[in-house]
């Protein structure tokens, strides 16, 4: 008998399909956005209360839980460990059965940082943080202009034409405007907003955060990881996030995960409009709107502009144009406390000592992942280099 009701359901969904497909002259077809459940300081509970309600206001796209089972009637990939459960949404996500994916701590390779949506607190307005976890460049300057043409992506996809965007007033942020009007004076068009206070300019005050002057505010990630936070639970003391839309998409060139990332402190409203964040991207095809958006800039000289920004920056180490690097391995295992400036060193150091390593973002900054047979033996070589102050925590 259920069996019957259920096919009778599925056959009513395909004539309304039909019939909506001879009225619209097309098939609408629903995106599928997950989230990951494992992990939250507020429960699972919590998140797959967020994944019914985002579930339940919209029709235009379908949730899938990944994590273990729960009692629920949205549809569930089943795991039971973390290690698991990113795994299983990485493979969701290639194969294209997700179109995006919300979740906690996820370690984005360096180039790639994430453009936060918050609701301001002066005027209600919407507003895209560039960025809020990861990192575009271990340089300052370069990774807040790339943070800009992230921001732009992301509101583009999210259906603004022409984002206006200002700078916040943080160190480096006359650098980064003027590296953006050569962008634009190359003719990347990038549309700068004007301060409310009375000198104006594209350079922001505190006073523009709180209004939403601009709808991109460009940042550097740690700064802006500290307004997002701020922002999302000002009237809460900051022990549960409960405005706003989370810490946003990974952006970064050729990167081809929508990956939306969510503190392990957010509760159901945000989650819910996380969801519904990564389902409004998917829908607006962010991966192509990335794609041109880039071709555009690079035509514009992006990458002669932010090879001038960081000359002269480093100098090499004497033989290391010949280090080899150990074989690649599978690296779950993370150092953290590494100042960003030393994050590259630290890696070849661990080379030099024939560990592979690689460079990383987690939600408490810069991270060196190694495999966890190794992780003891790399944070005592990192200790003896000077290279690792304390270990971090989870966020």
């Amino acid at each position: 008998m259920t069996e019957n009701k259920s096919v009778k359901q599925m056959i009513g969904k395909t004539f309304m399909d039909i019939a909506d497909a001879m009225e619209t002259g097309r098939f609408k077809k629903k995106v599928k956005i997950g989230i990951t459940t494992l992990g939250s300081e507020h429960g699972i509970e919590n998140l797959v209360k967020g994944a019914e309600l985002a579930a339940r206001d919209d029709g235009n796209f379908e949730v899938v839980l990944i994590g273990p089972k729960v009692n629920t009637s949205l549809e569930v990939e089943e795991v039971n460990s973390e290690e698991e459960m990113y795994n299983k949404m990485e493979e969701l996500l290639d194969k294209g059965y997700l179109q995006a994916c919300v979740t906690m701590h996820y370690n984005f390779p360096i180039g790639v940082s994430t453009v936060g949506k918050v609701i301001t607190p002066g005027l209600g307005k919407e507003m895209y943080l560039a960025t809020t976890t990861g990192t575009a460049s271990v340089h300052r300057v370069e990774a807040m202009v790339k943070n800009a043409l992230y921001g732009i992506i992301t509101s583009k996809a999210m259906g603004i034409k022409e984002p206006k965007v200002g700078i916040l007033n943080v160190d480096g942020a006359k650098q980064v405007e003027r590296a953006l009007k050569e962008l634009s004076s190359n003719g990347y068009n990038i549309k700068f907003a004007e301060s409310m206070r009375a000198d104006g300019g594209a350079v922001m005050r505190g006073n523009d955060l709180l209004r939403g002057t601009a709808d991109v505010m460009v940042t550097d990630t740690l700064t802006g990881n500290i307004m997002m936070k701020v922002f999302s639970s000002y009237s809460t003391g900051g022990s549960y996030e409960a405005l706003g839309y989370g810490y946003g998409p990974g952006i970064g060139e050729d990167y081809r995960r929508t990956i939306l990332i969510i503190s392990r402190a957010s509760g159901v409203p945000v989650v819910a409009n996380a969801i519904k964040y990564g389902a409004q991207l998917a829908l607006g095809n962010i991966m192509e709107v990335a794609k041109t958006e880039f071709k555009e800039a690079k035509r514009a000289k992006l990458d002669e502009i932010l090879k001038s920004l960081i000359k002269d920056t480093k100098k090499d180490k004497p033989g290391e144009e010949n280090l080899i690097v150990p074989p690649k391995e599978v690296v779950t295992g993370a150092v953290s406390g590494i100042d960003i400036m030393d994050l590259e060193d630290a890696v070849k150091e661990l080379w030099r000592s024939g560990i592979y390593a690689e460079s990383g973002m987690g939600c408490t900054g810069p991270i060196v992942l190694v495999s966890e047979e190794k992780l003891s033996k790399a944070i005592s070589i990192l200790e003896k280099s000077k290279f690792v102050v304390k270990q971090g925590e989870n966020c």
